[in-house]
């Protein structure tokens, strides 16, 4: 499908102590899709299972027309790989490296990598093992971007960045995301990196896909409420609330946390004879860890 650059179908792949359960994943082409999720969540091996490293137990995978893995000779030629943890050739140069990509890709942009090369600050003949761990990220981008690729895959590209070297990574992805034919996977544990890039999110906990969606739409629907509620007096029972804090037996402040937001929600309280303190946005990070708690509580019960 022209207007899907990938897509993994109820995938699971199970190993002696950790199991992708079920995991559903639609890349749009033009979109850029954040995948957040904490160590050991499966982020990686979704992103192995996708680049055909690793062959699922179960569902399909199809990358650029192909399926995974047995179509990846043809899908890799349209995707740009990004890892945190890549190795380039310690003892080579970057200029090395660059010719070495330029001879097997024909899409090779030798005006862009020139472009990049001053804008990352990087020069063709400092060899790998000389570069810091930011360089050595950038260097890798640059190689993966100049190539033109139609599916980006960034792995945690940022981790482990000093501010400039994150600013820059990230400025440098911005402009990629001008192109709206292109279709970016970028994992992250870094919500904040997650949020300025992507427009569309899926979160991923133990193994399964626990929420995506639009990252606007994740942004309008929650909330956090602050309320003063005088002694003795419940609170409504409103759609959506996902969490509270702070017992009105206890104290007059509780926080409720909604994924449901609707600004008559205001009103009921109100009407019940609590004082809306505020009525707060909430980052990405604090939606994710919200999602992920109020999951985890649901499968203790």
């Amino acid at each position: 499908m022209n207007d899907v650059a990938a897509h993994l179908h109820r995938v699971s792949k199970t190993y002696p102590h950790f199991t992708l359960h079920d995991v559903d994943l639609v890349l749009p082409t033009g979109s850029v899709t954040g995948f957040i999720g904490a160590n050991g969540a499966g982020k990686s091996t979704t992103i192995r299972i996708l680049m055909g490293l690793v062959h699922q137990d179960h569902g399909s995978v199809t990358v650029m027309g192909q399926p995974m893995p047995g179509g990846q000779a043809v899908a890799k030629r349209e995707i740009g790989f990004v890892s945190e943890d890549m190795r380039l050739y310690k003892a080579a140069t970057l200029g090395w490296h660059i010719e070495f990509i330029r001879s097997i890709f024909a899409s090779w942009d030798q005006a862009y990598a020139d472009h990049l090369m001053t804008r990352f600050d990087l020069k063709r003949d400092h060899p790998i093992k000389g570069l810091s761990h930011g360089q050595r990220v950038k260097a890798a981008l640059l190689l993966a971007l100049a190539r033109r690729p139609k599916l980006l895959v960034l792995d945690e590209p940022t981790t482990g960045l000093d501010p400039v070297a994150r600013h820059e990574v990230l400025a440098a992805l911005m402009e990629v995301l001008a192109d709206e034919s292109r279709t970016v996977l970028f994992s992250s544990q870094n919500t904040l990196d997650v949020e300025q890039i992507s427009d569309h999110i899926s979160f991923i906990d133990a193994g399964r896909i626990v929420e995506s969606g639009d990252k606007e739409e994740f942004l309008d629907r929650w909330r956090r409420f602050r309320l003063d509620v005088p002694s003795g007096t419940g609170l409504p029972d409103l759609p959506g609330a996902i969490g509270t804090s702070g017992a009105p037996r206890n104290a007059r402040l509780s926080v409720v946390t909604t994924n449901r937001f609707e600004p008559s929600m205001a009103a009921a309280y109100q009407a019940a004879g609590i004082t809306v303190q505020a009525v707060e946005n909430m980052t990405l990070e604090e939606i994710f860890v919200a999602t992920v708690l109020a999951k985890r509580e649901g499968k203790r019960q």
